[in-house]
């Protein structure tokens, strides 16, 4: 990607995880796709944690997304544990489906047949769903990474060539 065409994107991370609000794991994942969005041109305009449920990660992305126009990555609760329910709580909050990014990150591997992930729009902001490994979080995201500033672009209006 250019300079041009990175310029101005701004990015969330949500790690979902019982482990990380509790002390007992550390956030791998979430160091690693600040990483990873900040060496691809976007400025990271929030990060948290949240625990694993429906309510609580509604409640976050209901709060991250308000009055935002960027990428918003959570990052765990995607399987099959009782406790995965990132998608359902972002579900609750997305406006507009948009399976092809999901769909994306779950050809990067043989355990993508295992996520859950979803992902979609609210207001101007993308959200998606990635695994809670390092590895899997990074992969996931990567594998739509290029299509996402033009994606951005579109759901603000802003003028692109076709």
């Amino acid at each position: 990607m250019t300079d041009r065409e990175t310029a101005g994107l701004a990015a969330k991370v949500l790690t979902v995880s019982d482990g990380v609000i509790h002390g007992t794991r550390q956030d791998g994942s979430g160091d690693a796709l600040v990483e990873l969005l900040s060496a691809n041109g976007y400025e990271i305009a929030d990060r948290r944690a949240v625990a694993d449920g429906v309510e609580s990660v509604r409640d976050a992305l209901l709060e991250m997304s308000d009055g935002f126009a960027g990428l918003i990555v959570t990052t765990g609760g995607t399987g099959f544990a009782p406790r995965d329910l990132t998608p359902e709580g972002t579900a609750a909050v997305l406006e507009r489906r948009a399976d092809g990014l999901a769909e994306a990150s779950r050809l990067v591997s043989p355990f993508g047949r295992l996520s859950r992930a979803i992902a979609g729009t609210r207001g101007s902001a993308i959200i998606c769903n990635v695994p809670g490994s390092p590895k899997g979080a990074v992969e996931c995201l990567e594998a739509v990474l290029d299509v996402l500033p033009h994606s951005l672009r579109l759901l603000a209006g802003t003028p692109t060539e076709h």
